[in-house]
């Protein structure tokens, strides 16, 4: 019960981790400044970057790109932006939450190596 309940705060904290760096990359890139959106997009994002991960991730060269692509397609329809505003928005997400592990790292918290709703962080 104590892994579970270790892995759910784990769980918690990372999701915000990520839903911090879709804010910080929606509120530069279009305008948005609405922190639990971007939450809840991130949490989207990681059930279907996982979903189409699981279906697709292991076909060579297209399995990735249709995973990021999906993962494009959450950001494009959340925030209702085209396709290079939404690949913004992730750029700036993933450079956000990058930082973000550095300065935990640096502190002694450097626990986290996966973010849900941030591919391949």
């Amino acid at each position: 019960m104590v892994a579970f309940g270790n892995s759910l705060v784990l769980f918690i904290v990372t999701l915000l981790i990520g839903g911090l760096g879709i804010y910080v990359g929606a509120s530069l890139v279009a305008g948005s400044r609405d922190y639990g959106h971007a939450v809840v997009t991130a949490a989207i994002g990681s059930l279907v970057w996982g979903i189409t991960s699981f279906l697709f991730g292991g076909v060579p060269v297209l399995g990735p790109v249709l995973v990021f692509l999906a993962y494009l397609a959450v950001i494009k329809w959340r925030y209702g932006a085209g396709w290079i505003t939404a690949a913004g928005i992730t750029l700036v997400a993933y450079v956000t939450v990058l930082v973000v592990l550095a300065l935990l790292s640096n502190l002694g918290a450097g626990i986290v190596s996966d973010i849900p709703g941030i591919p391949g962080v």
